[in-house]
């Protein structure tokens, strides 16, 4: 399943790394990570969205809504789109490997893809 993930491009070398400074300690510290990361993410795409649908647009507001997501405001509400679609699917992806990953105790220790 996660090997699947690395496949298609939805994750990388940083969610190895994430899954490095997980511990006995902290044994759900990706899924915390990754369940910040999209709460905190769902506000900033929402603050957007609706900036983009303002008229006029406040580009100044934007800008910084961007950068905070990494994005930039140089792009079009098409690419927003996009994004927001690939959002949608990464988060259901990752939602179904961290459910089986708690099936499957003990979770994969972090392992770099091949």
């Amino acid at each position: 399943m996660k090997q699947s993930l690395f496949d298609q491009g939805y994750l990388d070398e940083q969610f190895v790394e994430l899954e490095e400074l997980q511990d006995d300690a902290n044994p759900n510290f990706v899924e915390e990570v990754v369940a910040s990361y999209y709460r905190d993410s769902a506000r900033l795409l929402l603050n957007i969205e609706q900036a983009l649908e303002r008229k006029p647009l406040d580009l100044m507001k934007l800008d910084n809504y961007m950068h905070q997501f990494k994005g930039s405001s140089s792009r079009c509400k098409r690419t927003f789109q996009q994004l927001k679609k690939e959002y949608a699917i990464l988060r259901k992806k990752l939602e179904v490997y961290f459910q089986f990953a708690r099936q499957a105790e003990p979770v994969d220790k972090a392992c770099r893809p091949k």
